[in-house]
């Protein structure tokens, strides 16, 4: 099933202007149609070994399972995610357990996969998946972090939160528990829609209308508008790394899934 005709994505991720290296990890696929993105937790290199784990093992498992599967329904799909997120948190699991220095590593993920005119999306921490739609940003994913959860209790005030020193505080990721339960979701995909999946270097830097405009600005150049948010996020302090994946779906998304579906229907 290649859908790189109608999924068009572009990305790009950068250590920013304060952090040694780049703990992040991204990875896509327009012709299977998905991406995963990843922002790392650890001591020395032990972040960057976690995000990278989760990211190859969950892109590997998408395509392979992908490749075999045929026509999925949503809650098929919804499955899927979970089952390939739960792999990587018990691989993630195992290599701390091995090696000393990652010990107490974990990451951050959110992976987007898209079928049947939807978009399904599993995620655990502050890594977010956006959708732009004629001119407006929604935001489809929840944090699990102690500064949403403050915000929800009502214990500060959006403004407040600006400023937290909670902000970078995870209350769920992978690496952490055994019993890694992702929280998913599925959403239309209409043509013209852009999706943008990003780590918390992105949307600390930016404010969401922000954010809003320059992908809304360039959304004819995803690639540039990929480069363009990073940038942003760098020329706002950079404080932690940036990634960011845009998917645009083009017209005859739809279309196409319905044909193949019925190519696929016995």
């Amino acid at each position: 099933m290649d859908l790189s005709s109608v999924l068009e994505i572009s990305s790009k991720s950068d250590a920013g202007r304060v952090r040694s290296h780049n703990e992040d990890s991204i990875a896509f696929d327009a012709e299977t149609g998905f991406a995963v993105l990843a922002d790392g937790m650890g001591g020395y290199n032990a972040g960057e070994v976690a995000s990278g784990i989760a990211v190859t093992l969950i892109a590997t498992g998408l395509k392979g399972q992908l490749a075999q599967a045929g026509k999925l329904d949503v809650r098929a799909r919804e499955t899927l995610l979970k089952e390939q997120v739960l792999a990587a948190n018990n691989a993630i699991m195992q290599a701390a357990q091995k090696r000393p220095e990652c010990e107490g590593m974990g990451t951050t993920v959110v992976a987007a996969l898209f079928r049947e005119g939807k978009v399904s999306v599993a995620h655990l921490g502050d890594s977010r998946l956006y959708r732009l739609r004629e001119g407006k940003l929604d935001l489809l994913t929840r944090d699990h972090s102690l500064l949403q959860e403050q915000l929800d209790q009502g214990m500060l005030t959006p403004e407040e939160a600006k400023t937290s020193h909670h902000r970078n505080i995870v209350t769920r990721a992978l690496g952490v528990e055994r019993d890694a339960v992702a929280e998913v979701g599925t959403f239309d995909a209409l043509s013209g829609d852009i999706f943008l999946l990003c780590s918390d270097g992105l949307n600390d830097m930016l404010e969401d209308e922000e954010i809003g405009l320059t992908v809304q600005t360039l959304e004819s150049n995803v690639k540039l508008a990929a480069d363009q948010l990073v940038d942003l996020a760098n020329e706002n302090g950079g404080r932690d790394n940036v990634s960011v994946i845009l998917v645009k779906v083009k017209e005859g998304f739809e279309a196409r899934q319905g044909l193949l579906s019925k190519l696929f229907r016995k």
